[in-house]
């Protein structure tokens, strides 16, 4: 077990040797620009790689800190000095209040942004199922851009590994997708709706959607049932209302609620949709599939008839795929932003935390007088710094929470219509938050913290 006298002077040299290195108190030729920007970059590399630590590291870094102090002697220094510190908040709580603000913004945007693009990915995620399938051109990533003709759809149907309703036919849905523009609820511009052209089979695929008011629209008529998304969304399509599409009148004649994208559309009647538009083919094909094995016989035989040269994915897969884009910018960009209103509170935790040690100059000197060495000084420094973190990152997720956790907005979907969706706050995202916060106060307190162990005991005692 290592003498006290032989820690205090390992510690003194460890911290001599950090300030040497950083050029801190060292004569100037000590000093090198590009040492110093090695020093940030790795205060980065270390930030970065706290953010994506794992809960139960993070909880075992917690639990090993907990030992530390309360079962060793600098510990319990260092806890002893860290409650004179946070004793005094309450006098220093106008400066303390820039970290607990700066922090609780960046985690506050942070999370909402995040939010945004989970509810996204959540709204596109709980659309469709592993029981049904999609058809499209090879190649096509989006309906938007495939093509099917009306002479491969009773081939298609005939396919094995197609599921049959109760009369015996194949449950197979022609569909296609026509953008129009709708007035929006906010300010009355227009926006993008998506209409579609489901076959006579699309409710029986989809048993998830439930008409709420009216009925369903009846074939071979210029009818439309609303999605409620759509309804909160758009103007002038309530049950009852003619709306002009095509310099044709259809008459909006139910609402239904699907509880996924399907509720930001409006639906027709395939074959009526596509003599309005003189579509000549259809988009895409949706099926029931019999069956466990039934995606894989379906796309053997696919791949085995040369005259569908077609790709063929699980609904669930297909709208999962659509929302990886736009949900991997959302996450750059909050995360970009983030980073950039860290740095900010970084150096206003700085600012604040330098400010703090010169004002409890004599306070650090009498404890360095009293025995109190550079390790526990350190610690105590970084736990009151923590200590605001933590509350900056609570307040910032708590508010994240409130404001934006189901709060409903619409952005443009793949096939350039409006896609209505909820900023999800999930609990992983609060989380982050809070490691963004933590990781913040460890960077804007660790140089204050070592500052504070440098100050020289008669030097600082004389200047108070």
């Amino acid at each position: 077990m290592p003498s006290r006298a032989a820690e205090e002077i390992t510690m003194d040299f460890l911290l001599n040797l950090f300030f040497t290195i950083i050029g801190f108190g060292v004569p100037a030729r000590g000093k090198h620009w590009l040492v110093n920007f090695a020093i940030v970059v790795a205060l980065a590399v270390g930030l970065g790689a706290w953010i994506f630590l794992p809960w139960f590291v993070v909880l075992g870094i917690a639990v090993l800190l907990a030992l530390w102090l309360l079962l060793t002697r600098s510990g319990r220094l260092a806890l002893a000095a860290a409650r004179v510190g946070i004793a005094g908040l309450p006098q220093r709580w106008g400066a303390s209040s820039v970290i607990v603000v700066g922090i609780a913004g960046v985690v506050g945007v942070l999370v909402a942004m995040l939010a945004m693009g989970e509810g996204f990915k959540a709204t596109l995620n709980r659309t469709g199922s592993d029981d049904s399938a999609i058809i499209l051109r090879g190649g096509s990533q989006a309906e938007t851009n495939s093509v099917i003709t009306r002479d491969q759809v009773p081939l298609i149907s005939s396919l094995d590994g197609i599921a049959r309703g109760s009369d015996g036919k194949p449950l197979v849905s022609p569909e296609l997708s026509q953008v129009v523009n709708l007035p929006s609820r906010s300010d009355g511009t227009d926006a993008n709706a998506q209409i579609r052209g489901v076959g006579p089979q699309g409710w029986a695929l989809r048993p998830q959607v439930k008409i709420v008011q009216g009925r369903k629209f009846g074939a071979g008529l210029r009818e439309l049932v609303v999605g409620q998304g759509a309804m909160r969304q758009f103007r002038g399509i309530e049950v009852g209302k003619s709306v002009m599409f095509a310099n044709q009148q259809w008459t909006v004649v139910g609402e239904f609620a699907s509880g996924d994208s399907h509720d930001s559309e409006l639906w027709a009647d395939a074959d009526t949709l596509a003599s309005t538009y003189n579509r000549q083919a259809f988009q895409s094909v949706t099926v029931k599939l019999d069956g466990k094995g039934g995606f894989r016989k379906l796309k053997a035989a696919l791949a085995g008839d040369p005259r569908l040269k077609l790709d063929v994915l699980t609904t669930h897969d297909y709208y999962a795929k659509q929302s990886e884009g736009l949900e991997k910018l959302i996450r750059i960009l909050g995360t970009v932003i983030g980073t950039i209103m860290a740095i900010g509170a970084v150096f206003g935790a700085l600012n604040t935390m330098y400010a703090a040690v010169a004002g409890r100059a004599r306070e650090i000197a009498t404890l360095r007088a009293l025995g109190f060495r550079g390790l526990p000084v350190v610690v105590a420094v970084m736990l009151e710094t923590m200590l605001l973190a933590l509350l900056g990152g609570l307040l910032g997720a708590g508010i994240a929470w409130l404001i934006f956790n189901g709060y409903e907005v619409s952005t443009l979907g793949s096939n350039f219509s409006q896609v209505v969706f909820q900023f999800r706050v999930s609990p992983e995202l609060l989380w982050t938050g809070l490691k963004w916060a933590l990781g913040i106060g460890l960077v804007g307190g660790l140089f204050p913290a070592l500052r504070a162990a440098r100050l020289p005991v008669t030097v600082a005692l004389r200047a108070a």
